[in-house]
């Protein structure tokens, strides 16, 4: 069923209003009057609609039912990735919305070869958010997931650590498995996870990220991709609070 997002302002009266690209896109789905597909208020509530009138600028669709969004997980959990090379960037954003992160944070670190700036860097993140949206669209997501960027590493970590459980994923970690840590912390309800750029994180860094309150783990003895790493410690907080 197609589903849509729409701003709260327009759902009233029982009426929810789409334009711009959602009116160009029903056109495209050919959803004639009658059908019924999805609106969901980016808030966390899915409304059951049916299409009922629709000129140049504007679709009008009725609603008939409401309900919270059952694509949303019971935990907040924010993905913190240092930049990467090419699209791994891209592909992270898609599947980390795919499987129920809350939000994306891009932030710079020694190792980093791709340092986007100024004028580069709000073209690219605006890209991220644009696959964000979409990938919130066509896994039923009930909110968008937002992709920011942190000015510095140190600034990152200091919003990751504020979560019950902050995670920083490190290959030079022996002892504290991801996996403990979460079966530690059973009532958690937000979790970060910091993830390092393709050469890793240098031991200055993983040293502050202690010294700040980060949760130094591994996921196993083998080393993970900058691409890889971030799902799968995203995965296994999902699968630890039920959400999988």
């Amino acid at each position: 069923m197609a589903r849509f997002f729409v701003a709260a302002s327009n759902i009233f009266g029982g009426i929810a209003y789409l334009n711009g690209e959602d009116l160009d896109h029903i056109k495209a789905l050919r959803i004639r009057d009658g059908e019924m597909f999805t609106v969901c208020d980016g808030e966390g509530t899915d409304y059951s609609c049916v299409l009922s009138k629709v000129d140049r600028d504007t679709a009008e669709v009725q609603i008939l039912d409401k309900a919270p969004s059952k694509g949303e997980p019971s935990v907040n959990c924010t993905v913190y990735m240092a930049y990467a090379k090419g699209d791994k960037i891209e592909h992270v954003v898609q599947k980390a919305v795919e499987l129920g992160a809350s939000s994306i944070v891009l932030f710079p670190s020694k190792r980093c070869v791709s340092r986007p700036e100024g004028a580069a860097l709000i073209k690219k993140t605006a890209r991220y958010s644009k696959i964000a949206e979409e990938a919130a669209k066509q896994c039923g997501r009930g909110k968008i997931p937002t992709v920011i960027t942190a000015p510095s590493y140190k600034a990152a970590i200091e919003q990751a650590v504020r979560a019950d459980v902050p995670l920083f994923c490190y290959e030079d970690e022996k002892e504290l498995s991801i996996k403990t840590c979460l079966e530690e912390n059973p009532r958690m309800k937000t979790v970060s996870i910091v993830t390092g750029p393709e050469g890793g994180f240098e031991k200055e860094e993983a040293a502050m990220a202690v010294d700040m309150g980060m949760k130094c783990v591994t996921m196993g003895t083998r080393i993970l991709r900058c691409e890889t790493a971030p799902l799968c410690a995203l995965t296994a907080v999902m699968y630890a609070t039920g959400n999988l």
